[in-house]
């Protein structure tokens, strides 16, 4: 299921920058040759409001039809740090933002302990409906949703990309290695128009069910707050 899901998403990318896609989601598409690191605030405002409103049109969406509300991001749009999760819970689906959960809460400490928080990095998830039961989201769902997730990369244009957990792992890197195997590792890569150092690591939900993988976490998190240091990003206080 993930190769197919992979294969199309290599697709993907290279039928949107063959044709430049941000035309679909916006009719007063910024200049086609400029580099996504130049756009400002009101583009990428603008942008993602258009994307937003998107993903809101979707038709024939199962999710969509289940879920309370849409949970699109949170954080700083200027962030050059991007985290993507699975998909929203319960407590999502209720408050329309992501990781805000028992699951979120945690994820504050792990950013925190990097001096990081939700204020300077920005979050989203592969898909932004709540799946029923909080099970992972089908092959189906994650090919419908992944043309406005690379859109959403695109736009925030992170140097660093953080996905937590598999379903993430598997939408952006591929099936190659499972999680616990893939995870501690920096992969350059090129999504859509914006090229960014890759890392993945476990999802909070499944630390708080086997805790004692926060150790492996926290490796993680030192590679991240190393790569933050190299690449000499700015963190907004």
């Amino acid at each position: 299921m993930v190769k197919k899901i992979n294969s199309k998403l290599n697709k993907l990318f290279k039928y949107y920058s063959l044709i430049n896609h941000n035309f679909i989601y916006d009719k007063k598409s910024i200049n086609r040759y400029m580099p996504t690191k130049n756009l400002n605030n009101k583009d990428k405002e603008r942008l993602l409001k258009n994307l937003k409103n998107s993903i809101k049109s979707i038709k024939n969406c199962q999710l969509k039809k289940n879920a309370k509300n849409l949970v699109f991001s949170d954080g700083s749009l200027n962030s050059k740090i991007m985290i993507i999760g699975e998909g929203p819970g319960a407590n999502e689906d209720k408050e329309g933002l992501p990781f805000v959960g028992r699951a979120g809460q945690l994820l504050n400490k792990m950013l925190l302990s990097i001096k990081l928080n939700r204020k300077n990095v920005y979050i989203t998830n592969v898909v932004n409906y709540r799946p029923p039961m909080n099970r992972k989201p089908s092959e189906e769902e994650i090919e419908r949703y992944l043309p406005f997730l690379v859109k959403h990369i695109e736009i925030i244009n992170p140097k660093i990309l953080i996905l937590l957990g598999s379903t993430a792992l598997n939408t952006i890197i591929g099936d190659q290695e499972v999680i616990s195997k893939a995870r501690g590792k920096w992969i350059r890569k090129e999504i859509g128009l914006c090229k960014t150092e890759v890392i993945a690591s476990f999802h909070p939900a499944f630390l708080m069910r086997q805790p004692d993988q926060k150790k492996m976490s926290w490796i993680d998190l030192k590679m991240i707050r190393e790569k933050i240091k190299e690449l000499k990003i700015k963190i907004e206080s």
